[in-house]
């Protein structure tokens, strides 16, 4: 079978094609034919070398983790209704024509949901729904997301909409804040404009006092500064849902309201947000990580249930921005790093 390998860390270009030993499935695993890989940006990281204390692969590897296919044959102690069965499933190696997974890994993909929408869920949509549920997001709760026109934030405006929460969008660009507009976002912020964290503060809530009103007699300092600081505290997010990190996540901190919960998951930018821990403490902001969006298999299934049965009734559309075949996987992951395009890529077989 044709497989997608990494060679050694660097670039795009240590992804080559090769062939490989079809795989066989053992006791208690099926064999999935795959009709679409999923792929996140961290895959391009690792690629490059980053990240080894959380994912220690060594090249050669065959990368990525999540596929959607049909069960094309099962192993002993396998029901062997599985098979013809289309599936989403984690794997290891996802880049492949045929995987392996235990039994207990795939999700049955709902009829009229097609596999390359269903593999564009694979990842993000669990990661979504899961930190949501993490974070407690609910009804009139005011959701900040930074980096909101990707494959998982697209998600995010959407779920937490149904949730009922007032999201405001942080976007890069006119095109990108277009589309993050489109799917729902209450209020979108250009984080390309240098006064980007203002603009998000008054879209949280109201523009803090007037300059006029700051400079009132002495006898009215004491009266301004409280309404400065409950302006301050007005115009902040119940939650911030942080899918950039590095220099733009830290300075969404501050917008989270005392009390709030902030959720450092993502590391496009070259690393999480390195948020201060006492300070947070201090406020009364919970903190959330990459460690909290780990979810064990049967957290997993569950949660891929949910947004593929959301999908399939037309209530969550994942954004696919591009599609590789397999054979041009090195091309998928520079268009990833590109930061040009909208959403997810998936690669096709």
């Amino acid at each position: 079978m044709r497989a997608a390998q990494v060679k050694a860390f660097g670039g795009p270009e240590v992804l080559t094609t090769v062939e490989l030993p079809d795989p066989v499935p053992g006791p208690g695993e099926v064999l999935i034919e795959v009709a679409h890989a999923d792929t996140i940006f961290v895959e391009t990281q690792v690629r490059t070398g980053l990240f080894r204390a959380y994912f220690p692969v060594e090249p050669p590897y065959v990368p990525g983790g999540g596929v959607a296919g049909t069960v094309t044959a099962v192993g002993a102690g396998v029901d062997a209704g599985w098979v013809g069965r289309r599936v989403t499933s984690f794997v290891t190696g996802s880049y492949a024509e045929r995987v392996t997974a235990p039994v207990t890994a795939p999700t049955p993909v709902p009829d009229g949901l097609d596999l390359r929408t269903a593999a564009a869920l694979v990842h993000d949509g669990v990661t979504a729904a899961g930190l949501l549920e993490h974070t407690a997001v609910g009804p009139g709760d005011r959701v900040l997301i930074l980096g909101a026109s990707g494959g998982m934030g697209t998600l995010l405006i959407q779920l937490a909409r149904a949730r009922g929460a007032r999201v405001v969008a942080a976007a890069r660009g006119a095109r990108k804040s277009a589309l993050v507009r489109e799917l729902g976002a209450d209020a979108v912020v250009d984080v390309s404009e240098p006064d980007w964290v203002e603009r998000a503060r008054q879209a949280l809530g109201r523009p803090e006092p007037t300059r006029a009103a700051e400079a009132g007699d002495e006898a009215t300092t004491g009266t301004t500064a409280e309404a400065h600081a409950a302006a301050e505290a007005d115009a902040a997010a119940d939650v911030v849902l942080d899918g950039v990190g590095g220099e733009l996540g830290l300075a969404a901190f501050p917008l989270t309201a005392d009390g709030g919960r902030f959720s450092a998951h993502g590391a496009p930018s070259g690393g999480f947000a390195a948020v201060d821990a006492a300070e947070a403490e201090r406020r009364g902001v919970t903190l959330f990580g990459i460690g909290d969006v780990q979810f064990g298999e049967a957290e997993a299934r569950r949660l891929t249930a949910h947004v593929l049965a959301e999908a399939a009734a037309g209530r969550l559309r994942p954004v696919i921005g591009a599609r590789f075949p397999l054979t041009e996987a090195a091309a998928a992951h520079a268009a990833i790093e590109g930061r040009e395009l909208v959403g997810k890529v998936v690669l096709g077989m």
